[in-house]
Parts: structure tokens; sequence; C-alpha cells
């Protein structure tokens, strides 16, 4: 009895709704008589109410099961839309068309216009009964939110994706939303209203809706915008106090996933948004499918995004060379879920070590290297700059001498834009690197190409992960310099412009990957600490500390000299490699590894000679002296104790 009674049971409603259209049918036969004869009972003909009332169990039954077959019964009425109208209208048509036959073999007669009134009774009152419900679950939830203060909430878009959103938002429950405002660029919906809501116009509108409508929550809800458009729209939005909310891309329209559980917070990559890299996949896959693929440096940033993305393409092997064994593990943990069948072989090992180096290219003769081990943080390698060069320059040196060894046939260095006119031991050991690979590429039957781009979001170091370590503690925020800029692209779309760049590759070149725009590093800060919900001057401070020991205030991507050489790919540019004295450089890269391995104090001086375009700064200068100096005396002091204390 108390499942029966049960509104909340399926089975229950079905009954009432059942029972509500009996009434509806048999209200519907008699007043379509009325109103054919303009609501005069007495000038209805007697023949004609015997008739539907001879025909009303039938027109019932036949209503009913009508009803049923075409789901009038079993539809969420609650999210009902234009299909569920269509069932109405189609259900109506066919319980009349049906009530026509049964009056004609029955030899039943009612006037012609009976059936149009008939019909068209039926459409509303139908309409009306499965509606009423929504109505009534609208009421409800007005009901619901008004003991709490709604949040005020704008929707950027007015195409498909905005209309689903706006529609989840008006009729969820769950969601205690006051949608207040809708902004679109196209002007021809401009004063118009999509489910209620007013379209304001473009995106000139929103700073001044915000303000005027008390704005808390901005959705920006256009999944097939470009990531230029998207970045413009968003640094308008992040000029407000709004939380931003995105809905992440085209793909969701396609899978019809459009809903707000879909919205993700805005991330800085958003705001520095760039559009979408097409790759010639074929291309890829022509050089790493079924080839045995070496990635040195493989648990990094870039050398694990390597390994994903090469997985993709079904090597015959996939070997990651690391020196470090948790990131190693890690990246092994992930390639061995995702890709079980994969052959997979994880080494732990340096590319400075020789004797590894060579056993590793001997025992598993690999078809392509991704050269990625490198030590790459500017300030700690002005410390310790002959660590740079042993694990830069002479560990690249030895890879690719055994790549020549046992006859690898492509070599791919990742570079990086600090090799360009260096003010840092460790872009000047890149450009070394570079050097290094150029020179193998003359004499060897190996194709040795380098790949040149700028930062890269959240690697590890990068000021990202930086910022976000020092909004955690409580700030400040700190940025070198207020005018400092640097290129930045995301890890996923620099590896696979890397991979792009490699199928390019006939040996010798020096690839640039088009970063887009320069971006100022405070402006990063400010986006940053807008996105994390603080509020700057207020809640977090930036903070300026100074140009860091070998730091340039911005980076370039190419040697004036070079030039630039298009590819098929738009953003990769060949740079027109330098020519240098191979004999000098090969007999000053002699002298470079004895002064490195020896702890000579004058390996920069060294370098210096070796690139030109390298220049150490004058206040670099003076601080390693100082730093030298300081050494050796605390040495020379260190010698003096212990020579009192043994005399003691």
């Amino acid at each position: 009895m108390k499942n029966i009674i049960n509104l909340k049971s399926s089975r229950t409603r079905m009954f009432l709704l059942c029972v509500v259209d009996v009434f509806t049918i048999l209200l519907n036969s008699y007043l379509s008589l009325l109103i054919r004869y303009e609501g005069h009972h007495v000038w209805i003909e007697q023949k004609y109410l015997v008739s539907i009332e001879k025909y009303a169990v039938v027109n019932i039954i036949t209503t009913i099961i009508i009803f049923y077959i075409l789901n009038l019964y079993r539809s969420v009425w609650t999210y009902a839309g234009t299909h569920e109208v269509t069932l109405i209208v189609a259900s109506c048509v066919l319980s009349t068309v049906f009530q026509a036959m049964g009056f004609l073999m029955l030899n039943l007669v009612v006037p012609r216009s009976y059936y149009i009134i008939y019909f068209f009774l039926m459409v509303m009152t139908t309409t009306f009964t499965r509606f009423s419900y929504r109505l009534l679950r609208a009421l409800q939830r007005n009901v619901n939110k008004s003991g709490k203060h709604p949040i005020n909430t704008m929707v950027i878009g007015a195409g498909e994706a905005g209309s689903m959103i706006v529609h989840e938002l008006r009729t969820s429950r769950h969601l205690n939303r006051n949608l207040v405002c809708i902004i679109d660029d196209n002007p021809s919906k401009k004063g118009k209203y999509l489910q209620g809501v007013k379209i304001y116009g473009g995106r000139e509108e929103i700073i001044f809706c915000t303000d005027k409508y008390e704005v808390e929550e901005i959705i920006l809800a256009i999944p097939s915008a470009t990531a230029k458009t998207t970045r413009e729209i968003l640094k308008i939005c992040n000029q407000t106090e709004c939380k931003l909310k995105i809905l992440p891309g085209m793909y969701q329209l396609i899978t019809e996933e459009v809903s707000v559980s879909k919205l993700k917070e805005v991330s800085i990559e958003d705001l520095l948004g760039r559009d979408s890299i097409d790759i010639d996949l074929d291309s890829v896959a022509g050089y790493v499918k079924d080839k045995i693929v070496l990635i040195t440096g493989g648990g990094g940033s870039i050398g694990s995004e390597l390994c994903r993305q090469v997985a993709n393409y079904n090597p015959k092997c996939l070997i990651i060379f690391d020196i470090y064994e948790n990131n190693a593990y890690d990246i092994q943990q992930e390639l061995k879920k995702k890709y079980p069948q994969m052959h997979l072989e994880v080494l732990i090992g340096s590319v400075r070590n020789t004797k590894r180096i060579e056993w590793v290219i001997s025992h598993y003769r690999p078809d392509v290297v991704y050269h990625a081990a490198a030590h790459k943080h500017v300030p700690l390698m002005e410390d310790s700059p002959n660590e740079a060069i042993k694990n830069n320059v002479f560990g690249t040196y030895k890879t690719a001498r055994a790549a020549d060894k046992y006859g690898v046939k492509r070599f791919v260095l990742i570079s990086t834009d600090k090799a360009v006119n260096p003010t840092n031991i460790m872009g000047a050991s890149k450009r070394l690197c570079e050097m290094v690979i150029q020179t193998f590429n003359k004499y060897s039957k190996t194709e040795y190409v380098a790949v040149r781009f700028g930062n890269v979001l959240g690697s590890n170091g990068s000021v990202i992960p930086l910022f976000k370590k020092q909004m955690e503690a409580g700030g400040p925020v700190t940025v070198t310099h207020p005018d400092i800029i640097r290129y930045f692209m995301t890890i996923p779309e620099a590896v696979s412009l890397v991979l792009q760049a490699g199928a390019y590759a006939k040996g010798g070149e020096i690839f640039v990957l088009d970063m887009g725009e320069p971006v100022r590093i405070v402006d990063l800060a400010k986006n940053l600490i807008r996105l994390s919900g603080y509020t700057l001057g207020v809640d977090m401070e930036i903070e300026y500390t100074g140009l860091r020991p070998g730091e340039k205030l911005y980076e370039e991507l190419l040697v004036s000299e070079e030039g630039l050489q298009k590819t098929a790919n738009d953003l990769i540019y060949i740079g027109e490699p330098l020519e240098f004295d191979e004999v000098h450089f090969l007999s000053e890269l002699r002298r470079l590894e004895e002064a490195a391995m020896s702890e000579e104090e004058k390996v920069k001086e060294i370098v210096a000679g070796i690139v030109t375009t390298y220049h150490i700064r004058p206040e670099d200068r003076k601080r390693d002296e100082a730093n030298y100096k300081a050494l050796n005396s605390l040495g020379q002091a260190s010698h003096e104790s212990a020579v009192v204390e043994e005399r003691k």
C-alpha cells in the first residue's frame, strides 16, 4: 500500500498519469462536440452523443496503448524538450486516426470537424498534463533555493553548448545559480533571449554586465573557440573579481558531454592558450612505428612526455634511460598500465658513463635516439659550471659517438632557446651540444638534428610550480624583474613538435619551434594569483628579487645570422647552422674536458673561447671570482686548522 501511494515511485506516477489521461480522453470527446456547436449542449444531436459513448472504452484503450508505445508514460518530463513534444503530437495523431477508423467500422457518426477539434484538444491537454510536472519541479527548486543566496552567474556563448549549460543551470535543483545574463559576439543575437535570459551583446559588455548585475561567476561555454579567442575573452574576464569556469573543448560537443559537471576551473594554460597544433601523424609514425627508440633522460619533464607520445605510435621497443630511478619508475608504471603489450625497457645509468651508454646502444641497437638528458637549471649551473659541461656537453658527445659507432639512424637533441647568444653556462653548454651534433653529422651516416624551444609550462623547476609552492606557503610570489619575458609552450605540444621535427630531419638541422608571443613573468604571476582565489596586494604580494646569475631579461630563439627556413609545419622552422672551425672546436673540446674533469676554475673562459656568442656578464665574473676567493680562504683556513690540531 505504501508503494502504491508513494509519489516518488515511477509506477505510481505512471498510474496517476494514466488515470488523468482517461479523464482527459472522455472530456475531450464531449468538449469536441460542445465546441462544434458553439457551447450549446441542446444543439448536439443525440446520435453524436451515443457514438462517442459507445466508442469511449475502445477509444480509451487504444489511446493508452499508443501513449505507452510512444513512451509518454516513461519519459523524464522534468527535462522534456522538443523530442517529447513531437511524441505527444504523433500520439494524438494516431489516437485521432484510430478513432476515425473505429467510428467508420462500427457505423458511428460524428461531425467531420469533430476530429480536428478532438486532435487539438488532445495535444493541448496531454502537453499540459506532462509539462505541469516540470512546472511543479521548477517551483519546488525555487522554494529549496529560497533559503540560500544564489550565485549570480554570467554565461559567455549562446550557441549549442551555451544553451545546454543555461538549461542545466535553470533546471537543476542542485545548482544554486541565478543566471543574470548571456554574452555572445554574434551581433544578430544581441537583445534576444535564450531560455528567458537576455543576451546583452559581445565581449565588450562583459565588464559592464558584471558590475551591473554583481556577477560572482562567469562560465565560458564556447568549446569550438580557438585558443586565441579563448585567451582574449579570459583576459577580459580576468579584469573582474569573478570566479571563472570553462567548458574544455570541442570534443565535449561531439560526445554530447556538455553539462555543468564538465566545466573546469580556468588554468594558466587557458590564459596563455595557443591554437591547436596539427601534426602529420603519418610522417611521425613512419620513423617511430615498429622501431627501437631510446630516450635518454626519459624520466624528466620532457623525456617522460616523449615516452608517452612515442608509445602512441607502437614502437618495436621503447628504452627509457635515466640516472634518477624514482622518475624512471614513475613513467615505467604509467606506461605499463596504459600499454601492457608494448616492449618496454627501463634502464638506470648516466650519459656521462662512456661504457654504460655504449653498452645500452650496442645491446639494443636503437633506430632513433632522443637525447633529453641534461642539467637545465640556470642559477645552479652558474655555481657548478663544471657539472654543466660534464653532463650536457660530454654526455651528449658520448651518446652521439655511441650512436655513430653502432649505426643509429636518427639522433634528436633536445636543445633550448638559451643556447642563442648565451649569458649563462647552461645555455652555452647547450650551444656546445648543438656544435657537437653538427660536427658528427658531417662524418657519420647517422642523421643528427637539434630541436630548440623555450620554456614549458609545468616542467620541473619552471615558474608555475614555484609560484604555487610560494602561494601555499603564504607568499610572497617572487619575480626576478618586472620586465622579464619568456616564451612558453605546454609540454605535450612542445614534444609533439619535437616528434614532427624529427620526421623532417635530413641531418645537421637545428629546428626552431614557434613559441608564439612572449609573456611577461609578472603577468603570469598576477594571473596565477588571481586564478588561485587570492587578491593581489591583499592576500598575496609580488616581490622583485633581481636577476639571478646568468639570467637574461629576454630569450632569443635564433642567432641573428642563422636566418629561417620554413617547413611543412607552420610552427617549425630550420635555422641555418653557423659555420665554425671544426679542428679548432675539437681540440678546444679536449682541453675543456680536461679542465672540467680537473675541476679548474676557468671553465667558463674556455667555453667563451669556443662559443663566440657566449659573453660572461661582468657582474657574474665578479661574483665567480669572489666565490673562488671565499672557497680558497675557507680551504686555507681549514688546512691551517688541521696543521695546528696535528701539532697539538
